[in-house]
């Protein structure tokens, strides 16, 4: 009986042991046999941003990393790429946020793209158009109407004064011109009040041309037969066009280039007042004791048709350039929908000064207690049915008129060229762009 009962103990302790060491070598089996974590699918995105905007992008970019970091599989990060830092920029990114008119100085190219919508369609990501504000969709869309890019950087066109310089020229800060006439008057003043630099602008042909046009009814592109036709030699372009020339001469406006070259001018107190985008509010508002002041574009109020709050959003749009892949379309595609949130435009908007892209976010910001005035002025236009104006299309060679535009009135600042010579020659010039096809990748 006692040697049954110390054979079975012995049994007992054998078949435990046994389980003990057999137990380590199971594991490693099941460690071998689980897969081995996929590393997260990098998205490139360049950008020419600096300062707040490019902190508030970084930001977000974050925010959208560590959401994708908690996914089991499939996750992807935004890494972010400034052109300054790129030695080889023909090698294109799967995303980047620029304004098409900086394309050469971000490509070294115009780059093919691949359009949004059929992006969120490959990643199963609701994506409706309904969301947008319609002049939001407008800016960004095709002929079809359908989204090409996200339009994430856009501003509307507007007058920056400094009130400092309009007090001592005697001018009321709280009743800014309002027609390109009382403008006029404005610049003679300060000039008379020792201003060299009454007035300068930036982004030329978007403000003068095309915004111009718009507020006063005139489609930038008709139709010549079955062609498609530059249409910005109207008779108030080429009387906006005289005007300024004039002014140049008065030195009431001093032309500072085709770009932005205006912004560090106006910010420096250089200039007395600037034509440019609504988004340089944000910078200009933590400038230490800038006496700001921000008025409606001013507009023609001696023509046929006047519709001056009829101006164009443009700006820098996000779009999808070098990913060919389903994996990496997966990821962008999540990525807008990240950005689309009302709470993440809310942040957005409010660092950087860009137009909201949707109602919700309007919504957010005014619970937020952002500007009112602003708000509202945005949202009246930005509500807008689209393709009040027929503006040339993103695809179609926008930029592409832009450069035509910029380099036409540089014979003009030189007094090389009349107005109308100069902007029917740009017709003329832009007509093989327009007939060009898009650069859309199939």
């Amino acid at each position: 009986m006692k040697k049954s009962v110390s054979t079975l103990i012995a049994s007992l302790m054998l078949a435990v042991v046994t389980a003990a060491s057999a137990a380590p070598a199971k594991s490693d089996r099941q460690a071998k046999a689980a897969p081995t974590p996929l590393p997260p699918q990098q998205i490139i995105l360049r950008h020419n941003l600096s300062g707040t905007p490019l902190d508030a992008l970084a930001t977000l970019a974050l925010q959208f990393n560590d959401h994708e970091a908690k996914l089991k599989a499939g996750g992807g990060r935004i890494i972010l790429e400034d052109v300054q830092g790129i030695s080889d920029k023909a090698r294109l990114p799967h995303l980047a946020l620029f304004d098409q008119d900086d394309a050469m100085s971000m490509f070294d190219t115009r780059p093919r793209f691949r359009q949004l919508h059929q992006v969120m369609a490959t990643g199963r990501e609701r994506f409706d158009a309904r969301m947008f504000y319609p002049q939001m969709i407008d800016a960004v869309d095709d002929l079809t109407g359908k989204m090409q890019a996200l339009p994430l950087a856009l501003s509307l066109p507007v007058l920056f004064f400094n009130k400092a310089a309009f007090a001592k020229a005697g001018l009321n800060v709280d009743k800014p011109p309002k027609t390109w006439w009382e403008l006029q008057e404005a610049a003679g003043a300060l000039r008379e009040a020792g201003f060299k630099c009454p007035l300068t602008s930036s982004r030329f042909a978007w403000v003068h041309l095309e915004n111009v046009a718009a507020q006063q009814g005139e489609p930038q592109v008709v139709k010549n037969g079955k062609l498609d036709q530059l249409a910005l030699n109207n008779m108030v372009n080429v009387k906006h066009l005289a005007l300024l020339t004039s002014w140049q001469k008065s030195l009431y406006f001093i032309y500072s280039g085709p770009g932005r070259e205006g912004d560090d001018r106006f910010a420096s107190g250089e200039c007395a007042m600037l034509t440019g985008e609504s988004s340089l509010y944000a910078r200009l508002a933590k400038i230490p004791d800038f006496p700001l002041g921000i008025a409606a574009l001013p507009h023609y109020d001696d023509v046929y048709v006047v519709r001056e709050a009829n101006v164009l959003p443009d700006g820098a749009a996000l779009w999808v350039l070098a990913a060919d892949k389903r994996p990496e379309q997966l990821v962008i595609a999540r990525f807008i929908t990240f950005l689309l949130k009302p709470e993440i435009q809310r942040e957005w908007v409010r660092a950087t000064g860009f137009l909201p892209m949707s109602p919700a976010a309007v919504q957010v910001l005014r619970e937020s207690g952002a500007n009112p005035v602003l708000l509202d002025r945005a949202e009246r236009r930005l509500s807008m049915s689209k393709r009040d104006s027929a503006r040339t299309r993103n695809g179609f060679g926008k930029s592409g008129i832009r450069t035509i535009l910029n380099e036409e009135m540089e014979f003009v600042w030189g007094n090389q060229k009349p107005a109308k010579e100069a902007l029917d020659t740009a017709v003329l010039r832009a007509a093989p762009v327009l007939a060009a096809p898009p650069t859309i990748q199939r």
